[in-house]
């Protein structure tokens, strides 16, 4: 009997809103979700020059790229809350640190856990610096090469930090004959690890598949209404998939038992009306 660990990723679906996060983390609760993840970064180190000065329609008026990211960015008050409503109401939260300044700003809050992006996965010289830290890290394997996860890996065992290894598609939202489920056997052989697996498709379905392929974790970004303004709704689940997906994998969980043949009692009253030898 295995366990499967629930996290709503809410990243920046709050829209900088203190409040829609709240709803959030509250609908994440109710539902069975274990914990809640958003995204920390230092706009100014992690905006790609690129695109730091592109303007763009936002609902804060025609500003740059930068401008925008920064408005979403919540701050230390906004933390202080996010903190407080958690423990309120007795559910998880943690983020993914882009950056060395958002990882100590996160220290403060004494969180479980740790999140290495896709994105960062191949900046080697930030995973030793979190993988330092000894907290349990959730590691996502989207955008790059077996051979990239393989330094990640030999990092966080070096350091003697646990971890566990989240199968994704960086795509935005992933189509379903890109996700390539089975590649979540292919880590677990590989690396002897636990794995979970960090979902961006519009669908339900594959995250339970994962969980029958033996995903331990399953992350997926959630929203009040995948309508909202944002580049991450579409690929998130409303609250009607958070439930459903909750009640699938629990239905999964009941159903899979204990891996040993079982003789039921009531199979042997069923027998004996049966055979006739």
């Amino acid at each position: 009997m295995f366990k499967v660990f629930l996290i709503g990723e809410i990243g920046i679906n709050h829209n900088g809103d203190i409040n829609l996060a709240k709803k959030l983390i509250l609908i994440a609760k109710e539902i069975g979700f274990d914990a809640v993840k958003f995204q920390k970064k230092t706009p100014q180190l992690t905006t790609p020059k690129n695109k730091a000065n592109i303007f763009r329609e936002t609902p804060w008026g025609y500003i740059s790229y930068l401008d925008y990211k920064k408005k979403i960015e919540f701050n230390r008050k906004d933390y202080d809350e996010i903190n407080r409503f958690c423990k309120k109401i007795g559910i998880l939260w943690f983020a993914s640190a882009w950056d060395k300044k958002s990882l100590f700003f996160l220290n403060k809050y004494n969180l479980k856990f740790n999140k290495i992006p896709s994105a960062l996965i191949t900046k080697l010289d930030y995973l030793k610096i979190v993988a330092r830290q000894k907290k349990y890290t959730f590691i996502a394997t989207g955008a790059c090469e077996l051979k990239d996860i393989k330094k990640a890996v030999n990092i966080f065992k070096k350091e003697n930090c646990k971890f566990s290894l989240m199968h994704c598609v960086s795509t935005y939202p992933a189509k379903e004959k890109d996700l390539n489920l089975s590649f979540i056997k292919v880590l677990k052989k590989t690396f002897n690890v636990d794995v979970g697996y960090s979902g961006h498709e519009q669908s339900v379905a594959p995250s339970l598949m994962a969980v029958c392929l033996g995903a331990t974790s399953i992350e997926r970004h959630i929203t009040l209404d995948r309508t909202l303004w944002g580049t991450d709704q579409s690929a998130s689940l409303s609250p009607e998939g958070m439930k459903s997906l909750v009640q699938l994998i629990k239905k999964f969980l009941i159903c899979y038992g204990k891996g040993k043949k079982i003789f039921l009692p009531e199979e042997k009253l069923k027998i004996a009306d049966l055979r006739y030898w």
